[in-house]
């Protein structure tokens, strides 16, 4: 049995946080749920207890105290509140890791919002020095939580941050939410990652994927 980690999910009154949260329910985590919604983030707490009566999961009223009892934290905000949030929690995230999950989409979903030469989990680092940033879950639509096999194949999930360990802790969470993680390199990947969601966001609104749309590597 793996070692039980504390994962705090900030932003988890959103699609995203609750498709995570949900998801990571059914490892060996405990859960410290925190949104700006407390009647979203107490309904999910609520799904997940009838879901698994033994999970252990609470609701927490702060970001920066669910950041700070937690090994790992989970940034499932918008590119927009990452900077406010990072500032909340800057202190009690040293030396933790820090999931971004977050695509710098601009309003018109024709283009992101950061220069070609950084990414969304770049600059988080930078707000968060001490922190290990890993990039992951950004290529997931929030329905693939619920349905991880698509056409029959498992949906790649990519993983990529500069602290290899990090990097290997949050494949396993990948895991346990139900995709097939893929190591894809340093931090800066995220660039690639990022333009690679706006693709497929681009595409599901061109020919109606309705949000159940993956990346697949296929190889022999």
């Amino acid at each position: 049995m793996s070692t039980k980690q504390t994962i705090a999910v900030i932003g988890a009154s959103g699609s995203m946080g609750a498709a995570i949260s949900k998801s990571l329910s059914k490892g060996n985590n405990r859960l410290l749920l925190f949104g700006s919604e407390k009647e979203g983030v107490d309904a999910i707490v609520n799904d997940i207890r009838s879901a698994n009566a033994a999970a252990d999961v609470e609701a927490l009223e702060c970001a920066a105290n669910a950041s700070w009892e937690a090994d790992i934290i989970i940034l499932a905000v918008p590119y927009e509140a990452e900077k406010e949030i990072a500032e909340k929690i800057r202190e009690v995230a040293n030396q933790k890791i820090v999931i971004s999950i977050a695509n710098p989409l601009n309003e018109t979903y024709d283009g992101l919002v950061t220069a070609p030469d950084t990414s969304a989990a770049e600059e988080l680092q930078k707000l968060l020095p001490n922190s290990k940033v890993i990039k992951a879950f950004n290529t997931t639509f929030a329905a693939d939580f619920a349905t991880p096999v698509i056409d029959g194949k498992r949906v790649d999930a990519f993983v990529a941050g500069n602290d290899d360990e990090g990097v290997d802790i949050v494949s396993e969470l990948v895991k346990t939410a139900g995709f097939n993680p893929i190591a894809a390199g340093k931090l800066s990947v995220s660039r690639t990652l990022e333009n690679m969601q706006l693709l497929l966001i681009r595409l599901g609104m061109k020919y109606n994927y309705n949000w159940l749309a993956g990346w697949k590597i296929l190889s022999n």
